[in-house]
């Protein structure tokens, strides 16, 4: 994703130019510290630890750039 792309925040929702930003990919320090609030008061959660079948279908990425490319599976 190129840094002038606009993108969503994730805890607001709101849309800009964030990825350079030390708070990405939020859109402020202050985003950044309401989600990590919600990890820590448990709203958010995992609600199963990973195993190997979740990697599964990154097997065949050899390539370290690709794993770097959120489009390579698609």
């Amino acid at each position: 994703m190129a840094e002038g792309e606009k993108t969503r925040c994730p805890q607001c929702g709101k849309y800009g130019h964030f990825r350079a930003l030390p708070s990405a990919p939020f859109c402020s320090a202050r985003c950044k510290m309401v989600d990590l609030s919600k990890w820590l008061g448990e709203e958010h959660i995992i609600s199963s630890p990973l195993t190997a079948d979740h990697f599964e279908e990154f097997a065949e990425l050899n390539d370290p750039e690709l794993l770097d490319d959120p489009n390579a599976l698609f």
